[in-house]
């Protein structure tokens, strides 16, 4: 059973600066997403971080949230929770996949996102999954979007623009130094 291996876990992540994560949550079964956003909120706070918290009705609308979120507010990173347990017909497999696709896709744009949304096959898994005194993914995706974030900022203040770096602060346009024009 996965509840028993031990798996090596990343240290929290340090920052200089505060982070500002929104947590998009579908609490289509509650007490699951509950406990999942008890997680997420103790790892976000552990690294001196804020959380602001929404609700969106089921998990296909988590990443359209995410959207909307970046690109009209200002936070740093998001963790999707959420809980999809598998039923008779097929629409598990279509809110499994697009709702991952999705929150995927994003990541490949910049957004830190760590990804807690449960697919599993019963609600024993889904509450072992969200347990906070055993797995809590919900704290494990906090933890990913913190990581992604220090990697962003890591990287992100290495270089300003696009393409090559400058070797010195100085350097030619044209053939000319950048402020030193001819008149």
């Amino acid at each position: 059973m996965a509840g028993h291996e031990r798996h090596y876990i990343l240290p929290r992540p340090e920052f200089d600066k505060p982070v500002k994560i929104l947590i998009v949550v579908s609490p289509y079964y509650k007490d699951i997403a509950d406990n999942m956003i008890a997680g997420a909120k103790a790892e976000i706070e552990a690294v001196g971080g804020t959380w602001d918290l929404i609700e969106v009705p089921g998990a296909l609308e988590i990443p359209t949230a995410i959207g909307i979120a970046e690109r009209m507010s200002n936070f740093d990173g998001y963790v999707a929770l959420g809980c999809v347990i598998r039923g008779e017909t097929t629409h598990y497999e279509t809110v499994c996949n697009d709702s991952s696709r999705a929150i995927q896709l994003l990541g490949l744009q910049g957004l830190c996102i760590g990804n807690g949304i449960l697919t599993v096959e019963n609600r024993a898994q889904a509450e072992v999954r969200a347990d906070p005194a055993d797995q809590n993914k919900g704290g494990g995706a906090a933890a990913a979007a913190l990581h992604l974030v220090a990697l962003s900022r890591k990287w992100g203040a290495q270089r300003k623009g696009v393409g090559f770096v400058p070797a010195a602060e100085e350097y030619k346009l044209a053939g000319e130094l950048k402020d030193n024009p001819k008149a």
